[in-house]
């Protein structure tokens, strides 16, 4: 077999290959195989009918096109092997010459897997972290923020105080035209909580069931909306319904009302959850230096085209994700903003390069360190994830397909690919941070 390989801009490589008719005559035997095993041919057990009784059954050219996707699969792939290439993502295929009793000729295109000479670890300098610092009125907020959550909710024939819920229509004006977005049929707000703009809360204080107002409000200079900051709007809202809140009184009650002892082990709780969730964000911004510090002291390849587009498809899922968990339309939410799919490509584009090169360098630092999974590993992983599934209701009819996709191959290989790489943040926490 005959082989040219030609190296190609943007970290591509391009093989053609050239096989005999002899070479290719495995192929072809195999493909009749597959073939008469997968579609009954009349007198023959399946996999069975001589080739010249499948040729003329499914005619030559639909058994050589499934010779050469066999041939391509293997050849492709043993060649690879055989010159240690690590190649991103499936080959491109051309197929040049295909027909009887000639040689095949075919045309693969690969994206390299991109090397990075790795900074020596000495030259980076990244703090230790503080101690983490709690204050009295972090822990109180929070135990306020219970207190609101265990309120009682009772319906009340009264005009809206502070502390009130109020359920209420209401539709925004800009010079007697509504705006994008400015209405709402059945919000529900707790007065005094400022989630609106200013002023906007004040006006409901002293309205019933029932009633209707109208007022000028501007909106905040700094407002999100640019096309709205700083400008007047005319609000008309409809009170639906007042409701009064009876707040919990925080004393060893609703602690345990909460599932624990009494208030001083709620206040102990509250701090140690605050402690960790702190530590966890401490972590994270500790590590994001390291990793950023390390890609600027770097040298990478150039990087394929291939991985930054990926990257980039996958950010724009993930943002479609959370605006949809959000109760949000993605195409909506575009329009909102003023973007198009491709403007959100373009403006994603730095971080994709940032996030592949991230890959690419934990990636080869584990290999360079030679750090590894084990398969008990990679199980306690699985197990632990669908634990956690397990314990969520709102899980129950699904969990018998989440256990099948949880224990599949290519869950393994993510699970595999998290843990080397939380391997790998620790051994460079270790080694750079003293």
């Amino acid at each position: 077999m005959k082989v040219d390989k030609k190296e190609l801009p943007k970290k591509e490589i391009e093989f053609n290959f050239e096989m005999t008719a002899e070479e290719l005559k495995p192929f072809l035997d195999q493909a009749a195989v597959e073939i008469s095993t997968q579609k009954k041919i009349k007198g023959f057990r399946p996999g069975k009918a001589p080739y010249a009784q499948v040729v003329q059954e499914v005619g030559e050219m639909q058994v050589m096109q499934t010779a050469a996707n066999l041939a391509i699969s293997k050849v492709v792939f043993e060649h690879l092997e055989k010159e240690d290439i690590e190649t991103i993502d499936q080959p491109a295929i051309e197929v040049i010459k295909l027909a009887p009793n000639n040689p095949f000729i075919f045309k693969a295109t690969l994206a390299l897997m991109p090397k990075v000479e790795i900074a020596d670890y000495a030259t980076i300098n990244v703090k230790a972290l503080p101690e983490i610092k709690i204050e009295k009125k972090e822990i109180d907020k929070t135990i306020e923020d219970l207190k609101k959550m265990r309120g009682k909710e009772t319906i009340a024939d009264k005009a809206a105080e502070k502390g009130d819920k109020v359920e209420l229509d209401f539709d925004t004006f800009m010079d007697n035209v509504p705006i994008e977005h400015g209405s709402a049929k059945k919000h529900m707000l707790t007065v005094g909580e400022n989630r609106m703009i200013p002023g906007f809360e004040e006006n409901i204080e002293g309205m019933k069931k029932d009633e209707e107002k109208e007022f000028n409000l501007p909106f905040p200079k700094e407002y999100h909306e640019k096309s709205l900051a700083g400008k007047m709007a005319t609000f008309k809202i409809k009170v639906l319904a007042v409701y009064k809140i009876e707040l919990p009184t925080i004393d060893d009650a609703f602690a345990k009302e909460l599932g624990l002892k009494d208030l001083k082990t709620l206040n102990s709780h509250v701090e140690s959850n605050i402690r960790k969730e702190k530590q966890v964000k401490e972590d994270q911004k500790q590590e994001l230096e390291m990793i950023n510090a390390l890609i600027e002291k770097s040298k990478f390849d150039e990087l394929p085209e291939v991985l930054i587009n990926q990257e980039v498809h996958k950010m724009v899922h993930e943002l479609e994700d959370n605006v949809t968990r959000q109760g949000m339309d993605f195409k909506n939410y575009l329009e909102h903003i003023k973007k198009t799919e491709a403007d959100l490509k373009l403006d994603f584009a730095p971080d994709a390069v940032k996030r592949v090169k991230t890959a690419v360098l934990i990636r080869d630092i584990a290999q360079k360190e030679k750090l590894e999974v084990s398969e008990a590993e990679v199980n306690e992983e699985v197990e632990r994830t669908l634990a956690s599934y397990k314990m969520n209701p709102a899980y129950a009819a699904q969990i018998d397909e989440l256990e099948k996709n949880i224990k599949s191959d290519n869950a393994k290989q993510y699970f595999k690919n998290l843990i080397i790489n939380r391997k790998t943040i620790k051994f460079l926490k270790d080694t750079i941070i003293k």
